[in-house]
Formats: structure tokens, C-alpha cells, sequence
């Protein structure tokens, strides 16, 4: 007995000389922040967003202690091989010091050796961002379909991922990202390209229906779709999509559209709404977007060029027609907003704020597809004084694109390549009432040098979500297949 009660001390002991080794001790202070990923330094988030977890950027660290304090009250601590925070613990301190500023103690094990590290601050915004998540779609990073592309919703508030539509239901069909009024999940359209194509609109009372939206009138069926604030219409680009391939360093690929027009989709008697002096014209004209009002309708339009040879020379303009919402009728005139060809670039992809304060828009030397374009950068103009600025807050060295706004207009999610040119991430920002923008923050993961490091899928089309996507994936794939499309038509 003696023995074993002899046993017993020791394995208490040795327990205890290896909780004590897990634990820093005689640190050297370091003069410089911790190199983490992601970079979560500086940044600013809502209340109640998923745990920031991080790693350390060196791969040879290996411990990590992490303590976090408010300002307003509350305290963290973590201590593993990444800094991993319990969600409840997580979302009560953010929610304590809404407003308030989180202060991070990093310390650190290298070799045996521990470091402490300069502390840095986690800002928590005044601003709520109460929608429930967000939505997007997956795809790897090629040049043609494959490789499972899936649209998907991910809980904001935690680490839970929803596939919504995937090609593994639907093999062989590419389909755009599925688009909501406004944040609203129960009012959406997708189309789905190709053979056995088809456009789904789903109203706010949850009826679905498929529809041929290409006409004899139209080149295409639409795409690039944005919903006027009353729900009753939908505004497509109808427009082809091509790839070229660069030889040697540098660009790998420039993608452009041979033709584009703007129709608008009365969704109430499935009549498509054209304007052949206006927006059906020989110009390209793409990606609308309704203002909050639903009194304009935003456009990017370019002059019709030799492409690809002429792929330089496509610079896209900023445009807005007025709408009247009552009669279903666009006004006589355009009025040109930014001129690309003057400004020798091209600006696409607008975005109105759902407050209607601001226009925020992708900026780029040429092309009417910027998610390809490296120097694509996210500009603002403010509607009240008309200045505009580049969100040098928010942009990187490589593609910014593809934003959207919050329910409330004061957070916008957008995809970057910033972290190798290759795959595009979601990042989150913050915007006031003087349109300053907080540092952007990575979509947060549970341990995200792993999900990241093995996750081969580039983010993009994403969007705010108010609440959960409710969408029956057997159904659509049976509508799909079966192959039954209501055709529109035009209006007369």
C-alpha cells in the first residue's frame, strides 16, 4: 500500500511540474507586438461576433498564453497550442464593453523559452451588427466548373457553416451566389448557367418558381442581380462571361464580357422591363443596383471593344437612371456619375448603403470584371456632399472586391486576395456617420491557421443575411432537372 501511495505522489507531482512548464515564467519582454495570424491587431469588431481566435505566425512556438481585459470590466485567458476563447466567455466580454476597447497579453513559448510580447488592443464598435451571418459562394480558384462549387451561409456569432446549394447536388451546373433584398433570406434569386439553366425567384410569401428570363429580345438570361426595395422587381445584367490566359509571370488571367445589357424583371407578371436607347444598347452595361428609395438604378457601363486584344481599353463608367416604381417605367436620361475613359479606369460594382448615404464601388485600371484584376480597390462617395475616397482603411495590395453592406449600413463584408493573390477571404469593416473605416478583420475560424492553411476555396459574392437561409435543396434539384421554365416576357 505504501508503494502505491508513494506512486501516487510522484505522478502528482510530475502533473504538476507539467502544468507549472505550461505556465509562463521568467518571460523576456519583448519591444514589439506578437506576429499573429490573422491579423487581428488594431482591428475593430462588433459585439457578440465569433471568438478571434489566432495563432502564432512562427510555426516553432509552441504554447501560447493569451489574457484579455476590458475596459468596461471582464477578463479571458487561454493557454494552448493557438489562442482558443470559450464562446459564452467570449460573447459576454465583447457585449460588456460594446464601445469599449479589449486589451491582449500575449506570451509565448519558443524552445523551451517563454516571451512576453507589447500588448495590443481589440476594439469593440459602438455599432451592433445584428444580422445572423453571412452568405457566399465557395469555389476553387480555377477556370472552369468542378471541384464542388457551393453556395453556403456561415452563423457570424459562432463557427457554424450551412451549405445552401452545392454541384453535388446539381452535377455539372454552375450557379450564381443567391441574392436577398436586402438582407432578407425569404425574398432571393440564383440562376443556374448552362445547359438546363434557369433563373429561381423566391418571393417574401416563400413561392418559388423557375424562369427563362432570355427573350428574343435579350442576348442572354440574366445575372448580376439586385432586388428594388419593394420587392416587386429584379434587376439582371444579361451578359456572357470569358477567360484568356496570360503567358509568363505576373496576371494569370483577364476576365471580360463579350456583350452586357441591364433589363429589370417585374417578378409580379414576369415581364421584363427594357430600355434599347438606354441600357439594351451596343455599350456594355452591368451590374445594377437599386437605390434605397428605389428611385435610381446604378450601372456600370463601356463602349464595346475587340476583346480580348482590346482588353485595355475597356473602362467602365458610373451611371444611374431614375425609376418609377408605380408605372414600372425608367426615365428619358442617364446621368453619368463617374466617367471611367476620362479618369482612365474603370469603375464597377456599386453598392448604395441601405441608409443611402453612401456609394461604395470597386475602382480598377480597366475591365469590367475586377475580382480578376489585382489593383482592384473598394472606393466611397458620400451622397450628401459627393466626395469620394479610396478606403485606404480597408484596402489592400492585391483584389478588393465584391462588398456589401449590413442591414444597418454601418459594417460591410467584402472578399481580398491580400493574403497571396490566390484565394479570396472574407473580411468585415466598420463605417460612421463620418464615413471613417475601421481596420478589416478576417471571418474568424476556430484554430484558422489550420482552416485556412487546408482550405483550397476562394470566398466570394457575399452577402449579409438578417436571419437563417431556409432553402430546400431536393426541391430546387427536382426543379432543376425537370427542366420546366415559365418564359417571360417582354413588356410592351
Amino acid at each position: 500500500m505504501r508503494r502505491i501511495l508513494l506512486g501516487l505522489v510522484g505522478l502528482v507531482g510530475m502533473v504538476g511540474l507539467v502544468g507549472c512548464a505550461d505556465k509562463p515564467h521568467d518571460a523576456t519582454k519583448a519591444d514589439q507586438l506578437p506576429e499573429i495570424y490573422p491579423d487581428y491587431i488594431g482591428v475593430t469588431i462588433p459585439a457578440g461576433i465569433a471568438p478571434l481566435d489566432f495563432n502564432m505566425a512562427d510555426a516553432d512556438v509552441d504554447l501560447v498564453d493569451v489574457t484579455i481585459r476590458g475596459s468596461k470590466g471582464g477578463e479571458l485567458h487561454t493557454n494552448g497550442e493557438w489562442a482558443e476563447f470559450d464562446m459564452d466567455d467570449w460573447h459576454q466580454l465583447t457585449a460588456q464593453n460594446k464601445d469599449g476597447e479589449l486589451k491582449v497579453t500575449v506570451q509565448a513559448r519558443k524552445d523551451g523559452r517563454w516571451t512576453r510580447y507589447q500588448d495590443f488592443s481589440i476594439f469593440v464598435s459602438p455599432y451592433a451588427l445584428d444580422d445572423w451571418g453571412v452568405t457566399y459562394r465557395r469555389i476553387v480558384p480555377g477556370y472552369e466548373v468542378g471541384g464542388n462549387i457551393g453556395i453556403y451561409q456561415r452563423d457570424i456569432h459562432s463557427f457554424d457553416e450551412y451549405p445552401i446549394m452545392q454541384e453535388s447536388a446539381l452535377p455539372g451546373r454552375c450557379f450564381n451566389c443567391h441574392t436577398p433584398n436586402r438582407t432578407n433570406p425569404q425574398q432571393i434569386t440564383l440562376q443556374i448557367r448552362g445547359e438546363g439553366g434557369g433563373t429561381l425567384i423566391q418571393l417574401a410569401n416563400g413561392k418559388q418558381q423557375w424562369l427563362n428570363t432570355k427573350t428574343d429580345s435579350t442576348k442572354a438570361a440574366g445575372s448580376y442581380a439586385y432586388w428594388h426595395p419593394s420587392g416587386n422587381y429584379c434587376a439582371y445584367a444579361t451578359n456572357s462571361v470569358h477567360q484568356s490566359f496570360f503567358v509568363g509571370k505576373g496576371q494569370r488571367i483577364e476576365a471580360y464580357h463579350a456583350f452586357s445589357n441591364v433589363v429589370v424583371l417585374d417578378v409580379r407578371t414576369n415581364e421584363l422591363i427594357l430600355t434599347p436607347e438606354l441600357m439594351t444598347t451596343t455599350d456594355l452595361e452591368i451590374f445594377p443596383a437599386f437605390s434605397p428609395d428605389g428611385k435610381w438604378l446604378y450601372y456600370s457601363t463601356s463602349k464595346a471593344c475587340n476583346v480580348p486584344a482590346e482588353y485595355e481599353k475597356v473602362k467602365c463608367s458610373l451611371c444611374r437612371i431614375s425609376f418609377d416604381a408605380e408605372k414600372g417605367t425608367f426615365g428619358n436620361a442617364v446621368d453619368t456619375l463617374l466617367n471611367g475613359p476620362n479618369d482612365n479606369c474603370s469603375y464597377t460594382l456599386v453598392r448604395p448603403s441601405y441608409d443611402g448615404r453612401w456609394l461604395m464601388y470597386c475602382v480598377t485600371s480597366r475591365s469590367n470584371f475586377p475580382v480578376f484584376q489585382p489593383d482592384a480597390d473598394l472606393w466611397l462617395m458620400d451622397l450628401q456632399t459627393g466626395e469620394r475616397r479610396p478606403l485606404t482603411e480597408a484596402n489592400s495590395s492585391d483584389t478588393d472586391s465584391y462588398h456589401n453592406w449590413s442591414e444597418n449600413s454601418h459594417w460591410f463584408v467584402f472578399s481580398s486576395k491580400r493574403e497571396d493573390g490566390m484565394f479570396a477571404h472574407l473580411y468585415f469593416a466598420s463605417i460612421d456617420e463620418q464615413g471613417r473605416v475601421t481596420k478589416p478583420f478576417l471571418l474568424p475560424q476556430r484554430n484558422p491557421q489550420k482552416f485556412y492553411g487546408e482550405q483550397f476555396d476562394s470566398y466570394n459574392v457575399p452577402d449579409f443575411t438578417k436571419t437563417k437561409v431556409d432553402f430546400d435543396i431536393r426541391e430546387a434539384r427536382e426543379q432543376v432537372f425537370k427542366d420546366e421554365r415559365t418564359q417571360v416576357k417582354v413588356k410592351k
